[in-house]
């Protein structure tokens, strides 16, 4: 039986991985944006980064998608030669892998075939499917539970053009260990707009702060956290919320929330052990501080994947999925949202439990 690969990282490997980097900035402002979906924009860098000499010769491009080729393309290869070839292990390339993933077990493969390394890009969601985001409900909990793996659910093409350099850094620069993996939705967000390189650092630990909705000064107010495809749902949510109740939002983008759990369960533990030290903070809670607003956390998987952070939130959580209402729908409506932001702040006391009651005939959810 042979043994799946192991590649050596060697000056090659960054000099390449540094290559990749450069061509994929000069795109900055094409999919810094906002206006490009997060589909569009790997498969534009892929497409690109095969397209140009410099960096064709850089780069590992495996596209196991049901998306079209692109054409007039001579590197591309199949995963096995990475698997086999003396010449692959010899010196790592980057390695962009494109894929139709709706199960774990489909993804294990995958992962192992590419020695747990990469950029794994899956759009699945793009795809028909009974599930909710087009996965298996197993596939999460995989992401979740391999430490190999950091999963991504970009909402923008611009989160998603962010992940990928930080990944060529991270795994072909600095040479950590492990492999990225990134949900892709082919709807662009008009209304996030570009990320800054600040937003764009915060991101990459798990979420970082959009535009408030602005409301009268002292109303009631809620946190909205959301992730990929959901998030548009969450920033509708908001806008109802402010138009139909008076209630500001203050809205966060969160591409990881199992990197926010993560890191908040590391320093917890450290902590735990050094308790005569000075604490350690983590993203997630220099993010949400000690506020005292209620959290609503929304993602387009089941709600497990955002419940991930609901120990380290100080104030009252709310998580929310596909699975949530009992509905058969798989996308998160707004609606609910709205719903159950109204009643985290009846259940704190800041309005009246009769206003839920009138969200929820208002809305048909009764």
């Amino acid at each position: 039986m042979i043994g799946f690969a192991s590649f050596s990282k060697t000056p090659e490997t960054r000099l390449a991985a540094q290559a990749c980097i450069n061509k994929i900035r000069t795109l900055s402002e094409l999919h810094a944006s906002g206006f490009s979906s997060p589909l569009y924009t790997m498969i534009d860098i892929a497409n690109r980064l095969e397209r140009d000499p410099g960096t064709a010769r850089h780069v590992w491009v495996i596209r196991a998608n049901k998306q079209p080729e692109v054409e007039n393309c001579h590197t591309r290869i199949s995963a096995w030669p990475l698997r086999l070839s003396p010449a692959a292990r010899a010196s790592e390339k980057p390695l962009l892998y494109l894929t139709s993933s709706a199960t774990s077990a489909e993804l294990c493969a995958l992962s192992n075939e590419s020695a747990n390394r990469g950029i794994l890009c899956n759009d699945i969601e793009t795809l028909p499917s009974r599930w909710p985001k087009g996965v298996h409900p197993w596939m999460p909990l995989w992401l979740v539970a391999n430490p190999q793996c950091l999963p991504f659910d970009p909402a923008s093409g611009a989160e998603a053009h962010a992940i990928a350099l930080a990944a060529l850094q991270s795994l072909y620069v600095e040479g950590n260990d492990g492999f990225y993996y990134m949900a892709l939705h082919d709807e662009p967000n008009d209304f996030l707009g570009p990320v800054g390189n600040i937003s764009a650092s915060q991101a990459l630990k798990g979420m970082y702060k959009l535009t408030e909705i602005e409301t009268d000064v002292g109303a009631p107010q809620v946190r909205l956290l959301g992730a990929g495809l959901a998030l548009q749902s969450v920033m509708s949510a908001a806008r109802m919320l402010g138009e139909h109740w008076g209630i500001a939002s203050e809205l966060w983008s969160c591409p990881s929330y199992t990197r926010l759990a993560r890191d908040a369960d590391k320093a917890q533990r450290w902590n735990r052990l050094h308790p005569e030290k000075p604490k350690r903070s983590a993203h997630l809670l220099d993010c949400l501080g000690a506020g005292r607003s209620p959290v609503v956390a929304v993602t387009g998987y089941a709600q497990h994947v955002a419940a991930q952070i609901g120990a380290h939130v100080t104030s009252r959580f709310v998580a929310l999925g596909a699975d949530s209402t009992g509905t058969s729908s798989q996308a998160v409506d707004k609606h609910w949202i709205v719903v159950l932001a109204l009643q985290a702040l009846a259940q704190e006391g800041v309005i009246e439990q009769a206003c839920v009651k009138q969200a929820m005939s208002r809305y048909l959810l009764q």
